[in-house]
């Protein structure tokens, strides 16, 4: 014995001699006798080593366009506070139990040391610790920045190397900081135990109460848990609890012991109750009231490389950041669409309605809203995915877009020069004369001449710009495609924001026009947003300012461009307003101010949409089946308790927008469209109509019947829903 009390005299010289304090080396048994530490410190010249210290994780907070929170991203929860944040009691509590001679020593404590290190001899193994709070916060620091396995393993192995390089590094932070900064750092990134990390979070987390506002029974238990944080996790369970209080008690006594507090207090706090809230901690999509928003400007960050060079470090820059994002969403319109699709659509129905609103001339995502909760529990109705939105934000597959497209071929055919009284003869079906009619972008041969398109309800003849838009006529539509150019057809739509939601290729068949894509809400409603803001496309926006952990904000303005012509956008707007009052949604009615929108309807009723705008904000909504639209098609289904026949453009999506955008702009004064240029597209040109056609009727409903069907699919009888928004017959 007399050889190991030497060289335990030894370490604390080697201590003294680096003009420092030990504190509490503690070293594994190696062999049968387990010195290596002791004559390694004999021969080592400790000397501050500057510790790297890279800001431990922080809560991502995202803010609504008024400032409200909206939802948290975290790898780790912590709130990092500042000194005066902290009760006096905590401050006093974990000091009293971790480190009590923490304000006497500097980074090595000779009597901790001594004191750990001869009962881990004794013992023949690691028994006891003796770490200072500096070195907990050292090692903390290392095992928080560990990026890899290896260097997690190296920050936590029992052996003397990494004891003496923690405390090379402990007394480098103590030659940096004061002793009141250190334990502020410390009380920042310690790990409380049910997910808390920092006592701000573990305050919340296990009391309910913020960490200035802790009581000495709470504080004592707050400072007993940071010993073994997972044996004592309240959150697991009654053993857990038991351990917890009986470590918060220790604590007590500890307190009491020092004289920090009377003996009567320590008794009176062991007699209260543990008093775990168990305060649900905020965070994620799931929890979030708006969760397919939040996966939206989650996956803005993900897919950004201005937050990483890597996919990796963009998740570690959202769940470690600290950041404070603010976003575009409008809790008053994204209330208008919430109402609108309860009103017509449940979570339970098979059927899913989706809808996004987008302000014209910024881009701005004002809203997202569905018709079933986002999650995993097929118990809630809930639904996996952000089905308003595409795959690169957290979408799938969307559905096919319906008539909606015919409004690109419009806009194809304004911009060759066509009037809006310019028509032509259309029959019953159409088929492509031969392979070459349509081409792709390519140059490829793309018509079929076996496949006929029809008008299921619409009559043959004479259709204009005007009344093939309103009756939504197939047929004339793929006709005016093949006279403007599939290729230009689809050379408008992407210019003004068209993309697949599966990310994938447009199809670019002589079908383009009838809405063969599948698509999201919030590309098609930007891309109507467009015509809104006459013709200036603005990409979809979530984000307006991040604001970083040290308080650097940066704001993030529209990205723009003019992608159709003033004048060409006006004719459109003038063109599509008519679906009000003379087309496919003169059934459902207008909202009191100028509107204008497109009606679209799948191929046998797979899926459904109404896109709109007014010069103030654009909405499309889209409803359809997520077990498979073309297995599970809108026929005779029962959609918010009411039986439908068929579900067309006017039926559900239609009546939808319309109670949206009424309560959305209740308090926005109307803005009028700029009035169409008529000396350019008034009229008729070259294809004026025939005189032999004059007794052609006024407009059709949509080929694919666009009416609101009543139960047994007949139009109910004035074709409007309630004013409040709920759905007839109820």
């Amino acid at each position: 014995m007399a050889g190991r009390g030497t060289k335990i005299v030894r370490l604390a010289a080697a201590g003294a001699a680096a003009g420092v304090l030990v504190a509490g080396i503690t070293v594994p048994a190696v062999g049968g006798a387990g010195f290596g530490l002791v004559a390694a410190a004999g021969e080592v010249d400790l000397k501050p080593v500057d510790l790297v210290e890279p800001p431990p994780a922080e809560v991502t907070i995202v803010r609504d366009a008024k400032g409200r929170e909206i939802a948290r991203f975290y790898e780790e929860y912590r709130e990092v506070v500042g000194f005066d944040a902290i009760a006096e009691v905590m401050k006093t509590a974990i000091v009293a139990i971790e480190d009590y001679r923490f304000y006497e020593h500097g980074a090595i404590d000779v009597e901790g040391t001594l004191r750990a290190l001869a009962t881990n001899l004794r013992a023949g193994k690691v028994a006891q610790g003796g770490s200072s709070i500096t070195q907990q916060y050292v090692k903390q620091v290392l095992l928080n920045s560990a990026g890899t396995d290896a260097e997690r393993e190296a920050a936590l192995e029992a052996s003397y190397t990494r004891k003496l390089n923690e405390l090379r590094y402990a007394m480098g932070v103590e030659k940096k900081y004061t002793k009141d900064q250190i334990l502020e750092k410390y009380l920042n990134i310690a790990y409380f135990g049910a997910g808390a990390y920092g006592v701000e979070a573990a305050a919340k987390r296990f009391f309910g109460v913020h960490a200035a506002r802790l009581t000495l029974p709470q504080a004592a238990t707050l400072a007993g848990a940071v010993q073994d944080p997972n044996a004592t996790d309240p959150n697991l369970g009654r053993e857990q609890r038991d351990r917890l209080l009986k470590r918060r008690n220790v604590v007590l006594d500890r307190m009491a012991e020092l004289g920090k507090i009377t003996r009567a207090a320590a008794d009176r706090a062991k007699r209260t109750k543990l008093g775990y809230k168990g305060t649900k901690l905020p965070g994620g999509c799931e929890a979030s009231k708006y969760p397919y928003f939040c996966l939206y400007v989650r996956q803005e960050i993900l897919n950004n490389p201005d937050f990483g060079r890597t996919a990796k470090s963009r998740l570690a820059t959202l769940n470690r950041g600290g950041l404070t994002i603010r976003t575009t969403l409008d809790p008053v319109k994204q209330a208008a669409a919430e109402r609108a699709i309860r009103a017509y659509v449940h979570a339970s129905d098979h059927a899913v309605a989706a809808e996004a609103l987008v302000r014209p001339g910024t881009g701005a995502i004002e809203a997202m809203a569905a018709s079933r909760p986002y999650g995993n529990r097929a118990a809630r109705h809930e639904i996996s995915y952000n089905v308003v939105a595409d795959v690169a934000h957290g979408g799938g597959a969307g559905f096919q877009a319906g008539s909606t497209f015919k409004t690109f071929t419009l806009i194809s055919a304004l911009k060759q020069g066509m009037k809006v009284d310019d028509g032509f003869t259309v029959g019953a079906g159409y088929r492509a004369p031969t392979y070459a009619t349509f081409k792709n972008c390519a140059g490829e041969n793309i018509g079929d001449p076996s496949h006929t398109v029809t008008n299921d309800e619409g009559s043959p003849g004479w259709k204009t710009l005007r009344t093939g838009t309103w009756g939504s006529v197939n047929t004339f539509f793929m006709e005016l495609e093949r006279r403007v150019g599939l290729c230009e057809t689809v050379t408008t739509a992407k210019s003004l924001g068209i993309r697949r939601a599966d990310g994938r290729a447009l199809q670019e068949y002589e079908t383009f026009t009838l809405g063969i894509n599948e698509m999201d809400p919030v590309t098609v409603a930007t891309a109507y947003a467009a015509i809104a803001a006459r013709g200036t496309y603005c990409a979809p926006m979530a984000i307006t300012a991040i604001t970083d952990r040290n308080g650097k904000t940066t704001r993030y303005r529209p990205k723009c461009r003019q992608a159709l012509e003033p004048a060409v956008a006006d004719a459109t707007a003038d063109v599509l307003s008519g679906v009000f009052t003379e087309g496919t949604m003169s059934g459902v009615g207008g909202i009191g101010r100028d509107a204008a929108g497109k009606t679209g309807t799948t191929d046998g009723y797979a899926t459904a949409w109404f896109a709109g705008f007014t010069p103030d904000l654009a909405a499309a909504v889209s409803i359809g089946d997520p077990r498979g639209s073309q297995r599970h098609k809108l026929v005779g289904v029962t959609i918010g308790g009411r039986r439908y026949g068929i579900v067309a453009g006017a039926s559900l999506p239609g009546p939808i927008w319309k109670a949206t955008m009424i309560a959305a702009l209740r308090n926005v004064p109307p803005s009028s469209f700029t009035p169409i240029d008529r000396a350019r597209f008034g009229g008729c040109a070259s294809h004026c109509r025939p005189a032999e056609d004059a007794e052609d009727a006024g407009p059709e409903r949509e080929s694919q019947a666009e009416t609101p069907p009543d139960a047994d699919g007949r139009p109910p009888e004035d074709g409007r829903p309630p004013e409040d928004g709920r759905p007839q017959g109820r």
